[in-house]
């Protein structure tokens, strides 16, 4: 059995832009899933910065001031799961509403100001990419908290876009792999029926091999026998 080349990457590709399709397209029809699922993100985004961070950063201080940050935003990611459980289905939907804004515009504010405090005061080393996207988390926050209309129907609808963004780019790029598993599958074959032809050859006499290779000149020379008798 030949050693696959090729992988199902493309498959898993296809199955996880069908999965971030279907989610945006529910999370753009219902407000409770935004809620539990914005909560879920940000839960799991500060628990798993948990162990790397403490580990890395050197100063005591930054490891106090990152450990605070990540048990606001497990506080606030929960708060979050409990308003698409229970919150949005009272009559304090409205409420509800209004903090999740509040609540998200203090995760991004919070988290552009711990990094900007930790470069600047402490002489954390940073890149170029992570200086970006917290000057895009510090404007984000800024804007949410004057973007009075923002509610978690508009964060569904954006999160649409993105799952349809991000969708078409895994199907594209899982198209791609399909492509060369179905290139390397007929090169497969294609070695087979070669071995298999070198086989049926090293099994056969030599006479008969080269009778083999003898036939298409005599069909050759016959035709030209008649062809000849048919000009006489």
């Amino acid at each position: 059995m030949a050693k696959a080349k090729y992988g199902y990457g493309w498959l898993i590709k296809w199955i996880v832009a069908a999965i971030l399709l279907g989610v945006g397209i529910f999370m753009a029809l219902s407000d409770d899933v935004v809620y539990t699922v914005t909560g879920i993100t940000i839960a799991i985004y500060s628990l798993f910065r948990v162990y790397p961070l403490l580990k890395s950063l050197d100063k005591e201080v930054l490891r106090t001031i990152n450990l605070i940050e990540i048990l606001i935003g497990v506080v606030l990611g929960g708060v979050m799961i409990y308003a698409g459980v229970k919150g949005v289905k009272t009559d304090q939907a409205e409420t509800w509403s209004k903090l999740f804004r509040w609540f998200l515009a203090f995760f991004f504010y919070l988290r552009g100001i711990i990094f900007f405090v930790s470069t600047t005061f402490f002489d954390e080393k940073t890149e170029v990419p992570k200086f970006i996207f917290h000057i895009i988390a510090i404007s984000l926050g800024a804007a949410l908290v004057l973007w009075d209309n923002f509610d978690a129907g508009t964060l569904g609808w954006l999160f649409l876009f993105v799952s349809i963004a991000s969708a078409a780019y895994l199907a594209y790029d899982g198209y791609g792999g399909y492509g060369q598993y179905r290139k390397f599958s007929k090169s497969l074959n294609t070695k087979k029926e070669k071995e298999a032809q070198v086989k049926y050859e090293k099994d056969l006499p030599k006479e008969e091999i080269q009778k083999e290779k003898d036939l298409p000149n005599q069909h050759q020379e016959e035709e030209e026998k008649q062809e000849e008798t048919y000009i006489s």
